[in-house]
């Protein structure tokens, strides 16, 4: 049937004993698949089997319908028999694969195309059931074109009811807030911003505070959780360091990251450290849109939080020396506001690109990942870091059918003299501090990775904003 051969015919003598044992062997294969595919605490849906057998009924009935117009009754389970095969063997081999994804035995190349590969082995079988239908009983071109836009409109109704009810699903908990909750965060962040200690006059210190905005994913907390613990413990900014997390389950452990404790974070840092001296990193993790990275941690309402905000609430700080790392889908669009002379802005895609790896399953995202727990450990200036990130991220990236993200980094006219100075403290303890620098130039360096070629451009503009 498969390769649309109508000797499918003569090897099948269907009966309705064969279809129910067949009927039961490609059930028992997609509930095999929908159970190893669940992410974990699914139950069995009664809805998603039923949504399941919809189509096999269909193909029953369009069996039945054959049969009298051919007037042959041994063609009413010939269908319906040929497709649930085809289907038993499509779910088993999903099945295989699912498990060895589980166990990260696939290569990562292979996601890319997996869920294409397996849409195109459904809607296969199907047609190829139709096409030696329509050759075997000889039915005009164009009785077969309607019927195939009949399958095809049928198949795509049918497969979104199916992926909106799987045999095995999650079932969604609205989020409740204990009213625990509403006492213990006020003292969270008074606790949090309290150890943040002031600097050491003559001596650069460097200051951290990391954003975790959406926290339906926890990807988003490890990887600010593990950011700042790269920071304190390599770097030393332990008690220099603040971390404010959205997160469904660390309401009672840390607090949340709102516009309120963002701009109560920043200030309280700002009053800590010697605007001349010291430097603040910031890194913001969560999804992105233009212009804006989302603030969620429901059942509260939040405010996104968007570039211009973030621009105003760092300069209200005080803060001078500032290196801004966004990770997000479109974080490009924050450069235009955060760049300054004294500022380094590092973001993880450019304006119009999506960034990768926001998954549960994931302790990082790519650039996360590459820049944070890989290249920042193994150079010592924040350009060979990003560098280094962007030409792993887009080697993953290209690896699964990614578009590339295309990480974007700008460096302050006069960030750009300082920074390595501001660098051999953080990355080398035994060096000298760094004396205080003034402001005497508007410009920036833009360092961008061609998309083509991953080849360094650097642009000088004398019109940025300050």
């Amino acid at each position: 049937m498969l390769v649309g051969s109508t000797r499918a015919f003569s090897w099948v003598k269907p009966t309705f004993v064969q279809f129910a044992v067949f009927a039961l062997l490609a059930l028992g294969s997609n509930v095999l698949f929908s159970w190893l595919a669940a992410p974990d605490g699914s139950i069995f849906n009664e809805q998603g089997l039923v949504s399941y057998l919809i189509w096999p009924m269909i193909i029953l009935l369009g069996g039945i319908i054959l049969a009298r117009r051919a007037g042959n009754q041994a063609l009413v389970f010939v269908p319906v028999v040929l497709w649930l095969v085809a289907d038993t063997l499509s779910a088993l081999l999903q099945s295989l694969v699912q498990f060895l994804g589980s166990y990260s035995w696939l290569p990562d190349w292979s996601y890319s195309f997996l869920p294409t590969l397996f849409l195109v082995l459904f809607l296969w079988q199907t047609l190829a059931l139709l096409w030696i239908f329509s050759r075997r009983l000889r039915i005009p071109w164009w009785e077969r074109i309607i019927v195939i836009i009949g399958a095809v409109a049928l198949l795509t109704i049918w497969q979104r009811n199916v992926a909106d009810q799987p045999i095995f699903k999650q079932i969604p908990v609205e989020p409740v807030l204990e009213d625990a909750a509403l006492y213990e965060q006020p003292r969270l962040l008074q606790e949090a911003l309290a150890r943040i200690d002031p600097s050491i006059p003559g001596k650069s210190d460097w200051y951290f505070m990391g954003v975790a905005g959406f926290s339906d994913q926890n990807v988003f907390r490890s990887e600010i959780n593990k950011v700042r613990e790269l920071f304190d413990v390599r770097f030393g900014t332990s008690g220099h360091s603040l971390a404010l997390i959205n997160n469904n389950y660390t309401w009672l452990d840390e607090p949340i990251a709102t516009k309120t404790s963002i701009l109560r974070g920043l200030k309280r840092i700002g009053q800590q450290m010697n605007a001349d001296e010291d430097v603040l990193f910031m890194t913001l993790s969560s999804h992105g849109d233009q212009d804006f990275i989302h603030l969620s941690n429901p059942p509260l309402a939040m405010d996104n939080l968007d570039a211009t905000w973030l621009r105003e609430a760092l300069d209200a700080s005080g803060i001078r020396w500032r290196v801004i790392v966004v990770s997000a889908c479109y974080s490009g669009s924050f450069i235009d506001e955060l760049a300054s002379p004294t500022t380094v802005v590092i973001t993880a895609s450019a304006t119009d690109k999506m960034s990768f790896g926001c998954t549960n399953s994931a302790e990082m995202t790519y650039f996360g990942q590459a820049f944070f727990a890989e290249s920042l450990r193994e150079n010592t200036s924040f350009s060979a870091a990003f560098k280094d990130a962007a030409y792993r991220v887009k080697e993953r990236e290209l690896s699964m059918g990614f578009e590339p993200s295309e990480p974007q980094m700008v460096i302050g006219s006069l960030m750009e003299t300082a920074l390595p100075a501001f660098e051999q403290v953080l990355f080398d303890k035994t060096r000298p501090p760094l004396a205080s620098i003034t402001d005497n130039s508007n410009a920036t360096t833009t360092i961008n990775i061609s998309p083509d070629t991953g080849a360094d451009t650097v642009v000088n503009d004398k019109n940025t904003t300050n």
